[in-house]
């Protein structure tokens, strides 16, 4: 089984390395200073008091490594479209894309079935380009606990975590699915193979719609922000109006918001990804964590005021800072008309 893992930072560093250790036949796409020092001294995972370095295939040409069983990505949900015809050399006949990007996937209405069946999101993929370039049949769905951080070039530590649930967009439990989670339980990392992912992705979605902008707004760690009446209870409005729109898409919620704020609130002291993208100066990913719940609330027709207002807001600040192009263009079809 060979496994190319597509933007080995922190995330996919953390799994290449993992998968490495066990004798995976495992490359790594990467670039940068990152790349240079894999190549000069292999791959290093910091585990708690451990530390070990492994030697891995790494390349920033997709060509260099050939056609792989599995793709697996684990870029910035923006970072992929324009990355598309690059990962050609890396899709065979049989290839099985692995989409571990946060925020509402792209193939989110593959195989959903009733009347939004192969809806495209402009949110997240402008001009379909995932859609054409992979093809919604090579997906297999993903959803990245774990938390890691490059430390320094070549080094990545592991700080919590270590799920990575996949699922069929049809929820079968099919063989490529199964093959895949063996991999990477073998490698000491939990993979459950879930029949219903998008309720997995609905519940890590509510956090990230809402943490993550009103964050790169106010400068507040999570601690602050689920605790300070004002920001708490924008982020609860921004939950309540995507639980609606996700309970009319079939979502089940196992958890109530205030229970998920909680949760948020727990980890304490943490700068989200999209405020620590803000301070680094990197691009930020707005379209797929909160664009896109705007996006799904003008399919299912349900109105999203709160979190209209936010998403204009972390835009504007985004925009002004470098870090943000023009808002997409959103479709202007009549919602769809969705059974109870």
């Amino acid at each position: 089984m060979k496994i190319c893992i597509f933007g080995a930072g922190a995330i996919g560093g953390y799994m290449g390395a993992k998968l490495a250790q066990a004798g995976a036949e495992v490359s790594l796409v990467a670039r940068g200073p990152h790349l240079a020092a894999m190549r000069a001294r292999g791959l290093t995972l910091i585990e708690g008091d451990r530390r070990a370095s492994v030697e891995i295939a790494a390349s920033d040409a997709p060509a260099d490594l050939g056609p792989q069983d599995y793709v697996i990505v684990t870029l910035k949900a923006h970072s992929v479209p324009p990355l598309v015809e690059k990962m050609q050399p890396l899709i065979g006949p049989d290839t099985t894309i692995v989409s571990g990007v946060n925020g509402v996937p792209w193939w989110y209405f593959h195989k959903i079935g009733g009347p939004l069946e192969g809806r495209r999101l402009a949110t997240v993929d402008p001009g379909d380009a995932q859609w054409q370039g992979f093809g919604p049949e090579r997906v297999l769905g993903c959803v990245v606990y774990p938390a890691a951080e490059v430390a320094e070039p070549g080094t990545v530590r592991h700080i919590e975590g270590n799920r990575f649930s996949l699922g069929e967009p049809d929820g079968t439990k099919s063989g490529r699915a199964v093959a895949l989670s063996q991999a990477l339980i073998a490698a000491g990392l939990k993979a459950p193979v879930r029949p219903r992912l998008r309720d997995e992705i609905w519940v890590k979605l509510w956090g990230n719609l809402s943490f993550n902008p009103i964050s790169a707004l106010t400068g507040t760690t999570l601690d602050v922000l689920c605790t300070d009446p004002a920001t708490r209870g924008v982020a609860r409005a921004m939950m309540l109006e995507a639980q609606a729109i996700g309970e009319a898409l079939g979502v089940t919620f196992p958890i109530d918001v205030d229970r998920r704020i909680a949760g948020g609130a727990a980890v304490g002291a943490h700068r989200t990804s999209m405020l620590q993208d803000l301070e680094a100066g990197r691009p930020m990913e707005i379209d797929a964590l909160v664009g896109s719940v705007q996006e799904l609330g003008r399919i299912t027709g349900i109105a999203t005021p709160t979190i209209d207002t936010v998403l204009a807001l972390v835009r504007l600040k985004a925009r002004d800072a470098g870090l943000y192009g023009a808002a997409p263009v959103l479709p202007g079809a009549q919602p769809a008309v969705l059974s109870a």
